[in-house]
């Protein structure tokens, strides 16, 4: 898909493609880093992480029920 939205290879001008390649080299990152992540960090936030996605989820499932039965709202 996003092939199709940079155009075709053989029209575009040597100093776009240039220009692509400096864009996507920018964000290369080689160094190791400065403070190392303990298991306890990691966990916790994976632990938030899981926490955000999964509980408006849960709570619309636990009050199915209730939206079940209410009357539909008039227009």
């Amino acid at each position: 898909m996003f092939a199709i939205l940079r155009g075709h290879p053989l029209t575009r001008s040597p100093v776009m493609a240039k220009v692509a390649l400096t864009v996507q080299r920018r964000n290369m990152y080689c160094k190791p880093p400065k403070d190392r992540i303990g298991a306890g960090q990691t966990v916790f936030t994976m632990l938030v992480f899981a926490f955000t996605l999964l509980f408006p989820a849960g709570w619309i499932m636990h009050h199915i029920p209730y939206y079940r039965s209410r009357p539909p709202a008039q227009p």
